[in-house]
């Protein structure tokens, strides 16, 4: 019997870690099988700033869910972002020396080769190369070339930058948590997966993920990125201000923007007024709703026009280029009131709240179809796709615990040569086995791009992890 393939996704936040294991059901649909969640310390802005904390805060995810799923975690896929990242558009082409042959494979990673050796600035890595459209010998608009005819193959790219050193920090927590990485998404890409349909990424769309230390934005437009952003302010921000604004402690800052905060201020009335109890004895204090509210629409304004400022660098007000899907708010900051109607009066373009239940099972918990879980839903969706068996069934764990037998020392010498044998044999037997033609699964020029890229970008993290031990 096949073993299922279980996924498991790693959302490290500013404010929270989730480690989420999800499979796929007969449906087609993601099961969640377990989910665990920490209070992030140690990053900021999505940057890593204190490896042992972020540590522990990763084990405690994962301890939770392993608790709550029954299931061993082996090795996760983890979502970049920060306010490092940054994207750039670029179009490269080689010249092949038979355009009898058609073109394959080899061609193609020829190509993203070429665009990798792109001269960064110091410090900085490559970490997406996402071909948008191909062109052959001047015929453009060409989404799949493989199996064409074509002496000059050429591409654009949407090309997504990040600090290296931000990215092995955070593959070095991945490792001192006792977890191998399958892989690294960005952040933005990952909450697409989770809340946008195909449909909207044909007809143009802008995904704003309002996290706890950053904003991410994606844009689609006919089923291609098109731009990423990483936008460095997010819910954390809103919190300091009220926390400034109206002279409280962090923790009943959160709660009044929680529970009583709106992004629009002509919402409360001049008399509505909340009671926050007094530091050790001292008097209550008195908070009017409204001028609560007025802090946190000043905060979201500036993060909308920041947003807005990048939907217009990417060119929305072409017509060739226009987002006919408008919007689509996820991730925590997402479920702020009236944050929908803000957006809309802002940008003049239609806005919906992202939820990702439309890949989730029937009978998911309904905190899981929350927007603050999209980005962990995205990376589990990932991480499936990848066919990865990231966790293991504890049963099956105690199962195969080895019986250890205690043998004569002499008797082991003596049977060194018998062992040697069938040692070969079985070597013998995995080298044709790997020679042997496995059926081969057709896939997309974009999902072997990123495969191919993906396995080689890890090696070189480990690679690098272990020489620094």
């Amino acid at each position: 019997m096949e073993k299922e393939s279980i996924a498991v996704g790693l959302d490290i936040g500013t404010t929270k870690i989730v480690a989420m294991i999800g499979k796929k059901n007969e449906y087609g649909k993601l099961e969640i099988l377990g989910v665990g969640k920490s209070k992030s310390l140690g990053v900021a802005r999505g940057v890593v700033n204190n490896i042992t904390q972020t540590i522990q805060s990763i084990q405690q995810a994962i301890a939770d869910a392993e608790a709550d799923s029954g299931y061993k975690i082996n090795d996760v896929v983890v979502g970049i972002a920060g306010q490092h990242i940054r994207s750039i558009q670029h179009s490269d082409y080689i010249s092949r020396s038979n355009p009898e042959e058609v073109i394959g494979d080899a061609d193609i990673d020829l190509l993203i080769n070429q665009v990798h050796k792109l001269a960064m600035l110091p410090g900085e890595e490559i970490i997406h190369v996402l071909p948008q459209e191909f062109k052959i010998d001047g015929e453009s608009e060409i989404k799949e070339p493989i199996g064409m005819y074509g002496g000059r193959l050429e591409a654009s790219f949407h090309v997504v930058v990040g600090q290296a050193s931000s990215i092995r920090n955070v593959g070095r927590c991945i490792k001192s948590a006792g977890l191998d990485l399958s892989g690294l998404t960005l952040e933005p890409l990952a909450s697409a997966d989770a809340v946008l349909s195909q449909e909207e990424k044909e007809a143009g769309v802008a995904l704003i993920d309002i996290g706890g230390g950053t904003t991410d934005l994606a844009i689609f437009k006919d089923g291609i990125i098109r731009h990423t952003a990483v936008i460095p302010f997010g819910g954390n921000v809103i919190t300091e201000d009220i926390k400034e604004g109206c002279s409280i402690i962090e923790k009943q800052a959160e709660l009044l923007k929680v529970k009583f905060g709106s992004a629009w201020p002509g919402e409360n009335k001049d008399n509505e007024i909340v009671s926050i109890p007094g530091l050790r004895g001292r008097e209550p204090k008195e908070i009017s709703l409204k001028n609560l509210s007025k802090i946190i629409h000043a905060r979201v304004v500036e993060i909308i026009e920041q947003v807005f400022a990048e939907i217009k660098a990417y060119g929305h007000e072409d017509p060739r280029k226009k987002l006919i899907a408008g919007i689509v708010l996820t991730g925590g900051g997402a479920q702020l009131s009236h944050i929908k109607q803000l957006v809309e009066y802002i940008t003049g373009m239609d806005t919906r709240i992202g939820y990702p239940n439309e890949h989730l099972a029937g009978d998911s918990d309904e905190e899981i179809s929350s927007p603050m879980y999209a980005t962990a839903v995205g990376l589990v969706m990932n991480s499936i796709r990848n066919n990865t068996k990231s966790a293991t069934p504890l049963v099956e764990i105690k199962k195969e615990e080895p019986k250890i037998e205690i043998k004569p020392q002499v008797v082991i010498e003596e049977r060194v040569e018998e062992v040697l044998e069938p040692v070969e044999a079985v070597q013998q037997m995995q080298q044709q086995g790997h020679n042997g033609k496995q059926p081969e699964i057709q896939e997309s020029t974009g999902d072997k791009i990123k495969k191919g890229f993906f396995d080689k970008y890890i090696e070189r993290i480990k690679e690098f992890l272990d020489n620094a031990e």
